[in-house]
């Protein structure tokens, strides 16, 4: 049975505890809810971010979500590392994800998660769009 972008959001905790999008230096989310329509877009070479949520959660954790629509053959960015920690839920599509130099191709349904610090990067191997989700726990640097 296929998922809908609405079931897969209702999978992620964050989302019950969010509120409108903030930075985590902000007073901490409040629940709220996210139509897909209302979600602004920002366009990059073969890559397509609908931001969700960004802010602190009420226990004191950074959390940000948001949506990537790859095209084929295409990466969001070249492989890189930082302090937050990251989980990919793929919705469509296959993407090969590397962390700290292993390899694995991924398809709808499967999750892979990046712990802080750790080398990673994301490309889409398949012939058409690739699309998931990003949870990203922990301290953001300034502009991430």
């Amino acid at each position: 049975m296929p998922l809908s972008r609405r079931d897969v959001c209702s999978l992620l905790p964050f989302a019950v505890m969010a509120g409108s999008i903030a930075s985590a230096a902000d007073a901490p989310l409040a629940s709220g809810f996210f139509p897909f329509e209302s979600l602004a877009v920002k366009q990059g070479k073969g890559v397509q971010i609908r931001s969700i949520l960004k802010g602190a959660l009420a226990t004191g954790e950074a959390v940000e979500l948001h949506e990537t629509v790859l095209e084929a053959g295409a990466a969001p960015h070249p492989p890189h590392h930082h302090k937050h920690s990251e989980m990919w839920l793929i919705r469509e599509g296959t993407v090969e994800i590397t962390i700290n130099g292993k390899t694995s191709q991924i398809g709808p349904g499967s999750a892979a998660f990046v712990a802080s610090n750790e080398e990673h990067g994301i490309r889409n191997t398949g012939t058409k769009p690739a699309m998931y989700f990003v949870v990203a726990v922990g301290p953001f640097e300034a502009g991430a």
